[in-house]
């Protein structure tokens, strides 16, 4: 229930859900006052949620930075890696198709190249509410294995459909554990309550942020006034994740 849950509140998420509803107000109402108060309501909304140096700042304000490999003292004895990042309904299934998370996996394969983790736990499983398919962490491993890192090296668990599962489905895998040999590998936007739902398991894992959507900071005319799709896109994100800190924190995941 809380997964279906989280999937719908995610829909609503959409800054344009905001926009359209004014927009939608402004239409019915009666009273002329109303009507345009309304309107310009969703256009100001529309030019805030589309500004992309507004989005840029706010998704680089909530990222956790990336770490350089020189800073690396340590080495890990398991690499952690979230699902999330395949689109596993494509067709032909003979491949894995990747969205834009796809350096969790590749990134974790430097890591594991380098030396800095001698093993690595995917985690997750399908991911999807009303279909089934391939568990993620099958494809991840799949793709690892393709890469260099040995089977031998890889432990899946699939059965994970949120972050908390990760975490405590982790916490029975590496039972006795505390976590101070192993490197949490997940989204720069998700770190934040990836890591803390690790710890509310008793696992306190180093941090290691990929898959950035930001950009550097820009004071160019079409980053400061042209509207953009992708900065709608970012403000979703955001609010699709602190919606889910909200409502980890409610349910004591967090």
């Amino acid at each position: 229930m809380f997964f279906v849950l989280s999937k719908v509140l995610g829909f609503l998420t959409n800054p344009l859900i905001f926009v359209f509803g004014f927009l939608i107000a402004s239409v019915w109402v009666k009273k002329a006052h109303l009507k345009k108060r309304f309107f310009w309501i969703a256009f100001s909304l529309l030019l805030f949620f589309s500004n992309d140096f507004i989005a840029n700042e706010a998704m680089r304000g909530w990222e956790i930075e990336a770490t350089p490999y020189a800073s690396i003292s340590k080495t890990y004895d398991w690499g952690i890696v979230l699902t999330g990042v395949t689109l596993n309904d494509h067709e032909p299934a003979d491949r894995v198709y990747f969205h834009h998370g796809a350096d969790r996996v590749t990134h974790a394969i430097q890591l594991y190249k380098k030396g800095i983790i001698r093993k690595v736990i995917i985690t997750g499983g399908v991911g999807r509410v009303l279909t089934t398919g391939r568990p993620e962490a099958d494809e991840l491993a799949s793709v690892m294995v393709m890469a260099g890192v040995p089977e031998s090296d890889i432990v899946i668990e699939r059965e994970s459909d949120n972050t908390h599962q990760n975490a405590t489905n982790v916490k029975q895998i590496l039972s006795g554990e505390d976590g101070s040999k192993c490197l949490l590998i997940t989204s720069a936007f998700h770190m934040r309550r990836a890591s803390a739902c690790f710890k509310k398991v008793g696992l306190n894992a180093d941090c290691f942020a990929t898959d950035f959507y930001t950009h550097p900071r820009q004071f160019t005319p079409d980053v400061l006034l042209v509207p953009r799709a992708d900065a709608i896109n970012l403000w979703q994100k955001l609010f699709k994740e602190w919606l889910g800190i909200i409502a980890y924190r409610a349910a004591g995941y967090i």
